[in-house]
């Protein structure tokens, strides 16, 4: 296997690994979904339960209570979040077929583009395809939650004080990686690269002429 496909397969597998990890821990921890399980129990629970945060419940659903974690008291929280749509719950309001639809068709043409991307890189742009692993992993942690739920689950809870307006939107290991990725990127694309040195033949002794 080609050491760029190697690159890109190890941190994808670990982003993904992290990301849905990360957010077993948040159903288990965060809500009561997942109370009095034991062993796979859990992790089919975990796949399965869906609308934990749903409030008021829908018709015929019974709501899972979420119990929030204060990690740094006012500055970082840990809650249970379900995002139906994008960054800043863009798109939530859409109708669920149609959402479902688009996000879908959204994920996978931006998953190949990345790829893409990914292949037309050359061996020296090292941070470049790094960047575009941990956005791939990140896509497609989110993707594995829309396909399996329709939603993705945030749990990481940042904020000033529970000021009004210094609350950055709650976000995932996903996330994280994806926003990583894309500075990585920005930082490449303006690094000033120092061109390299002209080697110059060494100077021979001319003869003196008759």
């Amino acid at each position: 296997m080609k050491a760029s496909l190697r690159l890109l397969l190890v941190v994808v597998l670990a982003v993904l690994a992290a990301d849905q990890v990360t957010k077993y821990l948040a159903v288990s921890r965060l809500t009561e979904a997942l109370d009095g399980r034991e062993g796979m129990a859990r992790v089919s629970g975990f796949l399965s339960e869906q609308n934990l945060d749903n409030d008021p419940p829908k018709e015929g659903e019974f709501r899972r209570n979420t119990r929030p974690y204060r990690f740094i008291e006012d500055y970082w929280h840990f809650r249970y979040v379900e995002n139906p749509g994008a960054a800043w719950g863009m798109f939530a309001n859409l109708p669920d077929t149609a959402r479902k639809a688009f996000f879908h068709v959204v994920s996978l043409a931006a998953l190949a583009f990345i790829l893409v991307l990914y292949r037309r890189t050359e061996a020296s742009q090292k941070s470049v395809r790094l960047a575009l692993a941990l956005i791939t992993g990140g896509a497609l942690g989110n993707f594995v939650d829309r396909l399996i739920r329709g939603y993705v689950i945030d749990f990481i809870d940042w904020h000033w004080r529970n000021q009004p307006g210094m609350r950055w939107p709650t976000f995932n290991v996903a996330d994280a990686a994806i926003v990583v990725g894309v500075a990585l990127m920005l930082l490449d694309s303006v690094w000033v690269r120092r061109p390299e040195p002209v080697s110059t033949p060494p100077l021979t002794p001319q003869s003196p002429q008759p």
